[in-house]
């Protein structure tokens, strides 16, 4: 199989070598039995990403998907049976077959050995419920925190918070799994807090933290950096060494303006582990069709020394930060319908998670910046590619 390859036209030089992605997933461990199984674990977890690849969500679908296409798959995998795995057989794939943790290592080797990459500097912490997780009648369901790499579109580990936690408690945990030597971790207002300050120390990182009132000490004390100093007769108070950054970008009839104004913390002012910046982000958005404008003020600290340079990197870190939520989160809800897929174990929730993230991060390697339209393409050239085996014209 290792010359079945479905190329893309959005990157040159990347393509889809299914053979190799085949080979990879057999060598998932397997939990099932010997006995009884039709299927191997590389051809079910193919069926499966497939499936998602080419359009499918639920289970359901992607067994619909395979059963229409059954032979064609037999003939793409070179198998002794048609391939047309039940509905049941993929729920259980995802409930007890395969374990997470290898799973996510196995995909994570994969993409770095055949795509290259993760080595961007930025590494961002969020977490995300699962919403077809949660029981009738109760508010909580699955919940999973994420470390994720924004310009790679790529999970490198995501954990389950476990019920009585939150993602403060587990921060920790994900954090001490990863090597962070040479990396700036990023999280919002809630990762704030002195123990994940020293768990990303610890691991020879940096950290990039917004602070708002939930650090309500923290906060004033970092408005006081960019307060106008109040002069007297006869005193003078040297101002403090600071750099700034700005940018400005349009999109969907909006003009955003972001200025981010860094200053360094050369007394200790702050009792915060590591901290060396504070930093000032300001945001005005502006619609001329509309008339309408708006502004924010956000600020943060980070354990990043200070230089002349430092603001503009804060300033695209900043903005990158979020793309967990709309690059990975959104996209998993919206586009791969996670939430809307009515999941019963916790052990199959995280399982579809890392086969979405997998998904994700494949269609990114491959050059698509759009996830719906990379589905689209996917769907068009496996179809157009079975078809030709069909007619043995590969």
């Amino acid at each position: 199989m290792d010359y079945i390859r479905i190329e893309t036209e959005k990157s040159e030089g990347r393509l889809l070598n299914i053979g190799e992605l085949y080979n990879t997933l057999e060598q998932v461990p397997d939990n099932r039995q010997q006995k009884g199984k039709r299927y191997t674990i590389g051809i079910l977890l193919m069926v499966v990403i497939l499936g998602k690849l080419c359009g499918e969500n639920t289970p359901y679908g992607i067994a619909e998907w395979a059963k229409m296409r059954a032979s064609e798959l037999q003939n793409l995998f070179g198998y002794h049976r048609p391939v047309k795995p039940s509905n049941k057989t993929l729920q259980r794939l995802t409930g007890t077959t395969v374990e997470d943790s290898m799973l996510q290592e196995t995909i994570r080797n994969y993409l770095h050995q055949t795509y290259g990459g993760q080595q961007s500097i930025l590494v961002t912490i969020d977490g995300k419920t699962l919403r077809g997780t949660i029981p009738k009648g109760k508010t909580r369901g699955v919940h999973l925190l994420a470390a994720y790499l924004p310009e790679e579109s790529v999970v490198l580990l995501q954990i389950e918070v476990q019920q009585k936690e939150n993602e403060i408690v587990a921060a920790p945990t994900l954090l001490q799994e990863l090597d962070l030597k040479g990396r700036v971790v990023s999280g919002d207002a809630m990762f704030t807090q002195r123990e994940i300050s020293v768990a990303v120390l610890a691991q020879g990182g940096d950290y990039l933290w917004f602070v708002k009132d939930n650090q309500q000490t923290l906060h004033e004390d970092v408005q006081r950096f960019f307060q106008e100093v109040e002069h007297a007769p006869g005193w003078h108070i040297p101002a403090l060494p600071q750099a700034v950054a700005k940018e400005t970008s349009k999109q969907s009839g909006r003009l955003e303006t972001r200025r981010l104004t860094a200053i360094p913390d050369e007394n200790n002012y702050l009792d915060w582990p590591g901290l060396n910046t504070v930093f000032k982000l300001e945001r005005q958005v502006a619609r001329p069709q509309t008339g309408d404008e708006s502004s924010k003020v956000v600020f943060g600290i980070t354990s990043l020394p200070f230089t002349p340079e430092l603001a503009q990197q804060l300033l695209t870190w900043t903005r990158q930060h979020w793309a967990i939520e709309n690059k990975l989160h959104y996209r998993r809800d919206v586009t791969l319908r996670e939430d809307a897929t009515r999941m019963k174990h916790s052990h199959q929730a995280q399982v579809v998670a890392t086969l979405n993230n997998f998904v994700i991060a494949l269609a990114t390697y491959l050059g698509f910046s759009n996830l719906a339209s990379a589905r689209r393409f996917f769907q068009a050239r496996f179809d157009a590619l079975i078809f030709s085996s069909a007619l043995g014209l590969w």
